[in-house]
């Protein structure tokens, strides 16, 4: 119980910090800006993403937006339940437990915005062209190396089951 506790304060820990840094970019910067921070690899953006992953789904209308909208709180509640069965406990739980928080930030800025800020904009220029990763934000980042620990406790864990010595 003291891990899944300890796992839902660093879930609540991610949304604070989308929240609070996509509030500050709000705050300070009209959309649209760009600000070089490390030229030719990083600039602080605002933008904002109606779509996911990538933009993917971003110029559909209202009813795809709720859609959309339902299956993220859907995703909410299937990790939060994956979390609990968990416990918390080890790499997976701490995995699970940032994939919840960047879900939730994401799905705070679709129901107070319609849409989800984003503002970390990565890029290499090369050959005189700069090629962009998509502009994401604290959520995103949360998500996605929770996934990664998760995809990596789960690989450790079939490691460890082939070593374990078979009883006869």
């Amino acid at each position: 119980m003291i891990r899944l506790r300890g796992a839902l304060w660093l879930a609540a820990a991610v949304v604070a910090l989308d929240q609070l840094t996509k509030a500050w970019l709000i705050a300070t910067y009209p959309l649209g800006t760009e600000l070089e921070i490390i030229p030719g690899l990083f600039r602080l953006v605002h933008a904002r993403n109606r779509g996911i992953a990538f933009g993917i789904l971003g110029a559909s209308g209202p009813t795809v937006q709720l859609v959309l909208l339902a299956l993220v709180a859907g995703i909410v509640a299937f990790v939060a339940w994956q979390l609990t069965r968990a416990g918390g406990d080890g790499l997976a739980g701490a995995g699970l437990a940032l994939v919840l928080g960047g879900a939730i930030g994401n799905i705070i800025d679709r129901v107070l915005r319609g849409e989800v800020v984003d503002f970390l904009d990565f890029y290499l220029v090369t050959g005189g062209r700069e090629h962009h990763w998509p502009a994401f934000n604290v959520a995103d980042s949360a998500i996605s190396v929770g996934a990664c620990c998760v995809i990596l406790a789960e690989i450790l864990t079939q490691l460890r089951e082939k070593r374990a010595p078979r009883p006869r």
